[in-house]
Order: C-alpha cells, then sequence, then structure tokens
C-alpha cells in the first residue's frame, strides 16, 4: 500500500513537474535544480548576464558531478524530520491538506464506485495523452529554424507577438491551466498584461536617458536589468511575506501545543482521555506506532550523510567551503521542522523561500573575490533539497497514515524514490541539454527563465545595488512592497473577497517570461469553466486525467524529438509569419526579376 501511495501522489505530481519543469519552469517544487540554481551555475546562462561571467563563477553541467551532488544533499532532508513523525502526525494532529486529499483519492479507489471511476479516468488520460503526444509530432514538421512552426502563431497580430502575446498552441500549458485555480491564470495574465502591456513599453522609450542606448539586449544594466530584478523584488516580497506568516502560525501553534500538555504524550503508550478518538483513528494510530523507525536511525543517518557532503560537496564546488556547508547542516533541522509545520498548518512549502535565504547569506559571506555567485547558488541547492524533502516526507507520512501504509515501507520508498531520482532527472536535463543548442536562452523553446532569476539574485547578494540600472532600485522597492501589500490585503478581507484580488507571486512570472504562456493557461480554464457549466460532475470527475492526459503527451513528444535532435534529424518545413512589407522584400529578394 506504500508504494500505491506514492505512487498515485508521487507519480502524478513528478510527471507534471518533470514537463514543467523546463517548459514551464513556475514555481514548481525544483529542488534538483534544472531549471533553477543548478543551471543558473552554466555558461549559457551566465552569458546572458554579463556581471560576474567569470569562470570562477561558472560550472557548466556534466552528468557526473550532477548526479554526485544530489545524491550526497538528497537524503539529510528525509533524516532531519523522522525522530518527529509521531509528533507531527499523532500528537499535533497536523493537516497536510495535500497528503489528507491524496490519501482520500487512494482509499475512493479501493471502493466499487472509485474503481469504476478510476478505470474511466485513466482511459480519458490515455486518449488526450495519444492526442497531445500526436499533436507535438505533427507541430515537429514544421519547425526545421529558430522562430518556425505554431508555437510562434501571431494570434493577436505581429505587434502584439512581439510583446509575447500569442497563443502558442501548446496543450501543455492548457493543460496546466485546467489543473491551476482560476486565480492562479487570471494572476499570471493580469501580470503579463502590465508588465509587457504598460511598463516595459514605457521604460523602453526611456533608452538613451534612464539606460546607455548600445547595451546589448541581455545586458542586466538595460531593460533586461528591469525586467529580472522588478520581478525578483515581487518575489521576495511575496516570500518573505508568507514566510513571516508561516513562522507566526507555527509559533503560535506550537505554543498552543506546548501549553496543553494532554496533547504531547511522554511516550507513546501513555493514554489520551481528554480527547474521544474514533476506531479509526485508534487504528491507524496503532500501525503506524507499531512499524516505527527508530530514531537513532534517524541521527546516525543524518551525520553521516552529512559528515560526506561537507567533505565531498567541496571538492564539486570549491567556492563553498566546508564551514559554509556545516553551518547550514547545524541550522537546516530547525528549518526542516519549521517548514514540514508550516506545510502541515498551510500546505505551503517554503523551501524556495530557505533557498533564497542560502542564497544572500552563503553568497555574501563568500564574497564576489572567492566565486560567491557560485557558492551562493551551490548553498541554494544544499538548503532546499534538505528543507523540500524533509515536509515531502511529512506529507507522504501522512497519506500513509490515513491510508494504513507501513511507515518504514513509506520511509524506504522515498529513499528508493530519491535515488532514482538523482540518477533519472539528471539524464533527462542532460539529453535536452545535449540536444537542443540553444537550450536555455531567451525567446527559445526552452529559456528556463528561473535560471536567470536565481543567478540575477546571486549577483544580487555578492555584488550589491550597484548592478542595477538607473531608478531599478526604486522601482523594486515599489514592487516589494506592493507584494507584501497586496498579500496583507488578501488575508485582511477574508477568502470571500480574497479570491478577487491577484496573487504578486504568479503576477511576478510572466514579468521576464513574457505573456504567451499564460494565454494558453487561460485557455485551459476557460475549456474547465465551460466544461463545468454544461456538466459539472463530469467535469470534476475527469478534468484531472484529460489536464494530465494533454501534459504528459507532449511532454513524452520531447524524448523522441530529443533523439531525432540527437541524430541529427531536422523538421522539414519551416512555418514563420511575417508582415505584409517584410513578405514583398523576401518576394522580391527571391525573385529579382
Amino acid at each position: 500500500s506504500s508504494a500505491l501511495c506514492n505512487c498515485y501522489h508521487n507519480l502524478y505530481v513528478k510527471i507534471i513537474n518533470s514537463t514543467l519543469l523546463v517548459r514551464f519552469d513556475l514555481i514548481f517544487c525544483d529542488t534538483g535544480g534544472f531549471g533553477s540554481y543548478l543551471f543558473g551555475m552554466s555558461e549559457v546562462v551566465a552569458k546572458q548576464s554579463p556581471e560576474a561571467n567569470t569562470p570562477l563563477n561558472i560550472k557548466n553541467p556534466h552528468l557526473g558531478w550532477m548526479i554526485g551532488f544530489l545524491f550526497t544533499v538528497s537524503f539529510l532532508g528525509l533524516f532531519s524530520v523522522v525522530p518527529l513523525r509521531k509528533i507531527m502526525i499523532v500528537d499535533f494532529k497536523l493537516t497536510y491538506p495535500s497528503g489528507t486529499a491524496t490519501a482520500h483519492l487512494i482509499n475512493s479507489f479501493h471502493t466499487p464506485q472509485g474503481a469504476k471511476l478510476a478505470k474511466k479516468q485513466v482511459r480519458a488520460l490515455g486518449k488526450f495523452f495519444s492526442f497531445s503526444f500526436l499533436w507535438g509530432f505533427f507541430q515537429w514538421f514544421f519547425t526545421s529554424g529558430d522562430g518556425c512552426g505554431f508555437a510562434n502563431f501571431p494570434t493577436f497580430g505581429l505587434e502584439a507577438y512581439e510583446n509575447k502575446f500569442y497563443f502558442d498552441f501548446s496543450a501543455t500549458y492548457v493543460g496546466v491551466g485546467m489543473i491551476c485555480p482560476y486565480l492562479i491564470n487570471v494572476s499570471l495574465l493580469v501580470g503579463s498584461i502590465l508588465s509587457w502591456g504598460v511598463m516595459w513599453p514605457l521604460i523602453g522609450a526611456q533608452k538613451g536617458k534612464w539606460y546607455s542606448a548600445d547595451l546589448s539586449s541581455t545586458s542586466l544594466h538595460g531593460l533586461q536589468g528591469y525586467k529580472v530584478f522588478i520581478a525578483i523584488a515581487m518575489i521576495l516580497g511575496d516570500g518573505l511575506y508568507n514566510f513571516i506568516k508561516v513562522l507566526g502560525r507555527t509559533i503560535v501553534g506550537l505554543y498552543k501545543q506546548f501549553k496543553n500538555r494532554d496533547a504531547l504524550p511522554v511516550n507513546d503508550r501513555s493514554p489520551s482521555n481528554t480527547v474521544t478518538i474514533s476506531y479509526d483513528d485508534k487504528r491507524r494510530t496503532e500501525l503506524f506506532l507499531k512499524d516505527r523507525i527508530p530514531s537513532w536511525i534517524a541521527v546516525t543517518g543524518y551525520v553521516v550523510m552529512a559528515i560526506v557532503s561537507i567533505v565531498t560537496v567541496p571538492h564539486i564546488f570549491p567556492q563553498l567551503r566546508w564551514y559554509h556547508i556545516l553551518t547550514m547542516y547545524i541550522i537546516a533541522p530547525v528549518l526542516a521542522f519549521c517548514n514540514a509545520y508550516g506545510c502541515g498548518l498551510t500546505d505551503w512549502s517554503l523551501a524556495s523561500t530557505y533557498g533564497k535565504l542560502a542564497i544572500f547569506t552563503i553568497g555574501a559571506w563568500a564574497g564576489s573575490a572567492n566565486g560567491g555567485v557560485l557558492a551562493g547558488l551551490a548553498a541554494c541547492g544544499v538548503m532546499m533539497n534538505i528543507v523540500s524533502t524533509a515536509s515531502d516526507l511529512m506529507q507522504d507520512f501522512k497519506t500513509g497514515y490515513m491510508t494504513l501504509a507501513s511507515p518504514r515501507s513509506m520511509f524506504l520508498s522515498q529513499a528508493i524514490g530519491t535515488a532514482m531520482g538523482c540518477v533519472i532527472s539528471p539524464c533527462v536535463f542532460w539529453l535536452f541539454y545535449k540536444a537542443f543548442p540553444d537550450f536555455g536562452q531567451t525567446g527559445t523553446a526552452y529559456p528556463a527563465p528561473y535560471a536567470l532569476v536565481y543567478r540575477n539574485m546571486s549577483i544580487l547578494g555578492v555584488e550589491g545595488f550597484s548592478a542595477l540600472p538607473q531608478h531599478c532600485l526604486m522601482i523594486c522597492y515599489i514592487f516589494f512592497a506592493a507584494a507584501v501589500f497586496v498579500n496583507g490585503a488578501r488575508d485582511a478581507v477574508g477568502p470571500n473577497w480574497s479570491r478577487f484580488i491577484p496573487l504578486p507571486m504568479a503576477m511576478a512570472i510572466p514579468f521576464y517570461i513574457g505573456g504567451y504562456f499564460t494565454i494558453d493557461m487561460c485557455v485551459g480554464s476557460l475549456i474547465l469553466f465551460v466544461w463545468r457549466k454544461l456538466n459539472r460532475p463530469k467535469a470534476d470527475a475527469y478534468s484531472s486525467a484529460v489536464a494530465s492526459g494533454l501534459i504528459c503527451g507532449e511532454g513524452i513528444w520531447t524524448l523522441p524529438s530529443s533523439v531525432l535532435a540527437l541524430a541529427g534529424v531536422k523538421p522539414p518545413i519551416c512555418m514563420k509569419f511575417l508582415s505584409g512589407a517584410t513578405n514583398v522584400k523576401v518576394d522580391s529578394f527571391l525573385n529579382p526579376s
């Protein structure tokens, strides 16, 4: 049953995440760093940011060191919270909404009605998986050059296309739009309109005044700097607010738990007479405590893995010293507990926020002269892997508790899955990296925007505000404060009205990427909205399966397309869209007579 828990929960989430990792690169959990901090170390990303692109701050991806790094840092999070699983699940009775929802889903499959519905959902997933795969295959024939194919269709005209507003016929983004809440998709659309429709044209008009007209399009001292750092300001403002909010709830929750001593038994066998426990909960608790993991194994495992990591990681990243890693490993269990507890209360993991904290602190500690940019990015990877894995494991423990799964089996399967991910994920990333020469470059099919964002965060932490163009700091302050204010307003007005207020974190994403994917996602939302109006029960039952099929089909097609690219097989046709005036020039050039 533990394998079943991991199958339904992890496989579904991982398929979505692995697809989005390169194509979407949003705020979904990417502790491997292939779309963020790890790829941000590469020369490809460093060239897009002329600052701090010395060899000391660059490390190109290689399969060997990526697998070694992930193996040394990915298991500590598993050991860090194992001794606290009883306190979190049984004593504190934290809800862990995602884990609980997954458990209810699994339990529903083991009823006659649930089994019948599951079969129909699998058939629906297969149909739309096939459609999405064949659609990706069909599009491939028209992409023989840059800017070719349906993905560059100027749906709203060439002027809108130049400002990143167009529908790119991506089944992946449409499927993601069907899964994401309406508020997320609307927030993305609002952010793309605010940035690419209003701000960037206005700031671009100041070219030659606010910044030099001779700068390259990728220079952080030009328009690119405004795009990147204003987005970073909003992300940090949103992250800081939620960090303080979740930390505050964690402290209050802990205070209430320890104040009520009856909620925290001294040992596993101490009775609780103050609360009436149902038979199901008694059975779950009995099995959960019966097959427990000894604390000495968790402590020993953490210490051993920490020692291995302290010795190994500095050989992979010489810029990251052993005392940097030791400091993080001393602090990490506390942060992992806070993140796991906060996730149990709010279902919100702040792993990326802790990673950004490591970027700024370790990067500044290492210093610009000692490769602080690379040290900050590597420290981000170390911290994110520990903190994120801890909260993920606790979610899985909650799922196992609700489904009567063995905790030891859950832990073992999580460890096996982590080990597999340490090998499979780098191999998949390596396939993309080698297959597409323009991989990670702005304006291509796989821009990896968060890699540049994370690198520029590290540059900002090391070099300070001198990296910002004119007036950029003031605008960053404004958007940082606006992100905090909007989040505060959302919490103040309550859930009935907050659903009409955009999310700052989601608004920040298209500031750098563009608005094209937001159009696709809003189309997905529109499809779901109309479907629910016509037949809500059927939409609720099958929409996730349909969306997953759309996401996975196009995602799987990228693997054979990568193999074709490695084999030197190119598409036969280039479908490109030109203005009337440009088309006349092309015709006259091709037919001079």
